[in-house]
């Protein structure tokens, strides 16, 4: 049984793992300018502010450090679940780091939003994750297939 989790496992790695990469890359201008088409944020200016918008209580200094710690760990989750590295300690991180941004969302910037961006998929699919029984062509099973 365990072997019909091989490519479905790794498909969920990589789309994952890029998923939590991407917007990093965005955030930081690496994919292009603030209202190009398909670019969310553009500068981490924009990504500050709209971290501010799913904090509010926070304060702008305190989102703005909350920013860079989601940043950080994004950056963390996605390359070890692509290279499957800790892979389930990284989905568990990421299952947490998506539900916090999903719920955030729809409390203050409404229940539509998480849907629209497919963050409570994220989230779920992080914990499905996270339950795999083996994580084939990964550093936690010597990149056997």
């Amino acid at each position: 049984m365990t072997g019909t989790f091989r490519i479905p496992q790794l498909y969920l790695r990589l789309a994952l793992g890029l998923g939590f990469l991407i917007p990093v890359a965005d955030r930081f201008g690496w994919l292009g300018a603030a209202g190009e088409k398909g670019i969310s944020w553009g500068n981490w200016e924009n990504f500050a502010a709209y971290t501010n918008m799913l904090l509010p209580f926070l304060g702008r200094q305190m989102a703005s450090v909350m920013a860079l710690l989601a940043t950080i760990a994004e950056i963390l989750i996605g390359t070890c679940l692509i290279v499957g590295f800790k892979t389930r300690v990284a989905a568990y991180g990421g299952f947490l780091l998506t539900l916090t941004f999903a719920i955030c969302m729809a409390v203050f910037i409404g229940v539509k939003s998480p849907f629209n961006y497919s963050v409570f998929s994220d989230s779920a699919a992080s914990l499905l994750l996270a339950f795999v029984p083996a994580y084939y062509w990964s550093f936690d099973n010597g990149f056997k297939g």
